[in-house]
C-alpha cells in the first residue's frame, strides 16, 4: 500500500522510537480488513519496536487497531486506515506512543496531565481533509500523556452508517463521551481551553503583566508572520496576537501560485510560517480575540475579548478575512447540518447525493468541479447574469454530466427539517420567480469579509469594512499601520499579503525611529 518512497521515509522516522509499541487489530474476513492487515504488516515491518497482534473485543469499530505501549497507559485508536492526509497522523502516534517527546511547554504537559475526569474523545475525518490532521494529532497527543483521556479517530468513509446515525455533516466533527463537542480545525490550545475551563482567565492574567511592545502585531496569517519577523530582526520588543496562526492558509487546500514554490497545502505552510517566527525571539499569544483599539496618551492599547489589554508603541493589524456568509433565514440553523464553507473538507460526506455549491468566482466554479467527483448531482447558484470565474474553469465545468448551472440565481432560504438541510429556496432574478431545490448539502463560496468589526469608529474603513491604507501602510491613526487581506490593497493573495505585512513592519520601525529621535533643538543644544 505504501511506495517505496513512503516506506523509506517511514523507517527513518520509527528509527526514533525508544519504546516498543504494540499494535492491536480488530478485524474479520472482509475486504477492508484484510487490507488493514496489510497496512499493519507493513507498520511492523518498518522497525522491530512494532509489534500486531489480533485483538477481540465486540465493542471495537472493524476495521480498527489499537496502539499502546507496556511502558504507560495509552488509550488511542484508528477506526479504518489512516492514509491521506491522517497517515502523519498515524506517523506522529508511534513516535509518541514510542517515547519520542512532543514539541509542547513543559507548562502545557502539566496541565494536559493535570486533566480531571473520564474523557471518551471520538473524532470523524475524511482523508481529503486538511482541517482533520491537527484535531486528530492533538486528541492523540491528550490519550498519549493522560490515561483518562482516550481517542479514536474515525474515517467517516469506512463507517457510513454510523456517519448517517450520528448526523455527521462535516469534518473534523468529535464527540465526547458521546455528545457532540466540536466541529473543525482546534489546535491543542482549543481544545485544552475547552477541557480546563480556568485555563483562559489564567492567561488573561498574564498578558495584563505583560510588558509594552515596542511592536505589537495583530493577526498570524501570512501577513502578520512577515510583519514579525521584519520587525523581531530590527532587534525590538514584539508579539503577535491571534485566534490561530495560520489564518485563512490553514483552510486552503492547494497552493500552486507562490513563487519558488510550485506546489504545497496550506497547513504545511502556516507550520513553516509559524516555525520561522519562531526562530525569533517573538512573544506569541494565541487564542485571543481583538475585541477594540485604544489610542493612550503614552501607548496604544488592544484590548482582547478575554478581558486582558495588552500595550504597544506600535501596531501592526493584520486580521485577514473570513469566508463570507449568505445571511439568509437557515444558514446560522443548519451550519455543519448541511450548510459547509469547505468543499476539500466535507465533500466525502457527500458522496451519492445532491448538493448545492453558491457562488460562481473561481473559487465556487473549483468546488463544483472537486464535488462532481464524489456527490450524485451539483448545482452551481450564481447571483450575477453569467458567472466570474476564469474561462477554463467554466469550460471544464460546463462539460461534466453532473452539474447544473443556475445564473441571476439569489439564494433566499436554507430549507430543513430542524436537524439537517432538505433544500434551498432562491429567486429568479431576471423573471421573479421563487423556486426550491431538494438536496442534501450547500456549499458556500462567495468571497471574503474583512475581520474589521472591532475598528468601527476608530479607524477609517472602506465601505466595504477594509482598512484603509497608504503605500506605506499607515492606516487613519499614527502609529497604526495595517496589511494583508484586511485593507484597502488590491489582489487578496499569499504573496502580496506577505509582502504588504513586511512593508507594515518596516513602516511602523521607521515610525518608531522617528518619534523617539531628538529634536533638532535639543540636538543643537
Amino acid at each position: 500500500m505504501l511506495d517505496d518512497n513512503l516506506r523509506a521515509q517511514l523507517k527513518q522516522y520509527l528509527e526514533r522510537l525508544s519504546r516498543s509499541v504494540e499494535i492491536t487489530a480488530y478485524t474479520d474476513d472482509g475486504d477492508r480488513s484484510k487490507e488493514m492487515l496489510t497496512f499493519l504488516g507493513e507498520l511492523k515491518s518498518a522497525s522491530n519496536k512494532i509489534s500486531v497482534t489480533q485483538g477481540s473485543d465486540a465493542s471495537k469499530r472493524i476495521p480498527s487497531f489499537g496502539l499502546g505501549t507496556p511502558d504507560a497507559d495509552i488509550h488511542l485508536e484508528f477506526a479504518g486506515i489512516p492514509l491521506g492526509h491522517e497517515f502523519s497522523s498515524l506517523v506522529l502516534a508511534l513516535l509518541q506512543v514510542g517515547g519520542v517527546a512532543p514539541k509542547l511547554t513543559e507548562d502545557t504537559i502539566e496541565q494536559i496531565r493535570s486533566i480531571d475526569g473520564t474523557h471518551k474523545f471520538e473524532t470523524f475525518f475524511s482523508l481529503s481533509c486538511q482541517n482533520c490532521p491537527d484535531v486528530v494529532q492533538a486528541l492523540n497527543l491528550l490519550a498519549v500523556l493522560n490515561p483518562n483521556i482516550e481517542h479514536v479517530a474515525i474515517d467517516g468513509a469506512f463507517f457510513q452508517d454510523e456517519v448517517e446515525s450520528r448526523e455527521v455533516m462535516s469534518v473534523p466533527s468529535v464527540f465526547l463521551n458521546g455528545e457532540h463537542f466540536a466541529s473543525g480545525r482546534m489546535g491543542i490550545e482549543e481544545i485544552i481551553a475547552k477541557l480546563d475551563t480556568g485555563a483562559s482567565e489564567r492567561e488573561a492574567e498574564k498578558l495584563k503583566a505583560k510588558d509594552p511592545f515596542d511592536m505589537l502585531i495583530v493577526g498570524g496569517g501570512p501577513a502578520g508572520a512577515a510583519a514579525a519577523i521584519y520587525s523581531a530582526r530590527k532587534g525590538i520588543r514584539t508579539g503577535v496576537v491571534s485566534e490561530r496562526f495560520g489564518g485563512q492558509v490553514l483552510d486552503t487546500m492547494a497552493i500552486e501560485n507562490f513563487i519558488s514554490v510550485p506546489e504545497t497545502e496550506g497547513p504545511k505552510m502556516a507550520t513553516a510560517m509559524e516555525q520561522h517566527v519562531m526562530e525569533y525571539d517573538v512573544d506569541v499569544m494565541k487564542l485571543q480575540t481583538a475585541a477594540k483599539l485604544v489610542q493612550g496618551d503614552e501607548y496604544l492599547e488592544v484590548h482582547l475579548d478575554s478581558g486582558a489589554a495588552l500595550k504597544a508603541k506600535s501596531l501592526v493589524l493584520a486580521t485577514g478575512a473570513r469566508w463570507r456568509q449568505m445571511g439568509v433565514p437557515g444558514e446560522q440553523e443548519y451550519r455543519n447540518k448541511g450548510v459547509a464553507y469547505c468543499p476539500h473538507c466535507d465533500g466525502p460526506l457527500y458522496k451519492g447525493k445532491r448538493v448545492a455549491v453558491i457562488g460562481g468566482g473561481n473559487s465556487g466554479v473549483e468546488a463544483a468541479i472537486d464535488l462532481a467527483g464524489i456527490v450524485e448531482h451539483v448545482t452551481l447558484l450564481e447571483f450575477d447574469k453569467a458567472m466570474r470565474a476564469d474561462a477554463v474553469l467554466q469550460r471544464k465545468l460546463l462539460s461534466l454530466p453532473n452539474v447544473k448551472v443556475l445564473t441571476s440565481a439569489q439564494t433566499t432560504e436554507v430549507l430543513g427539517d430542524g436537524n439537517k438541510v432538505q433544500g434551498l429556496q432562491y429567486k429568479d432574478r431576471t423573471t421573479g420567480d421563487v423556486h426550491d431545490i431538494e438536496l442534501e448539502g450547500i456549499f458556500v463560496q462567495i468571497g471574503l469579509l474583512p475581520n474589521s468589526e472591532w475598528l468601527k469608529g476608530t479607524l477609517e474603513l472602506s465601505d466595504r469594512g477594509e482598512i484603509v491604507v497608504d503605500d506605506r501602510a499607515r492606516t487613519s491613526m499614527p502609529g497604526v499601520f495595517a496589511a494583508g487581506d484586511v485593507t484597502t490593497t488590491p489582489y487578496k493573495q499569499i504573496i502580496i499579503a506577505m509582502g504588504q505585512g513586511s512593508t507594515a513592519a518596516l513602516s511602523a520601525f521607521d515610525h518608531l525611529m522617528r518619534s523617539s529621535a531628538p529634536d533638532a533643538q535639543q540636538e543643537a543644544a
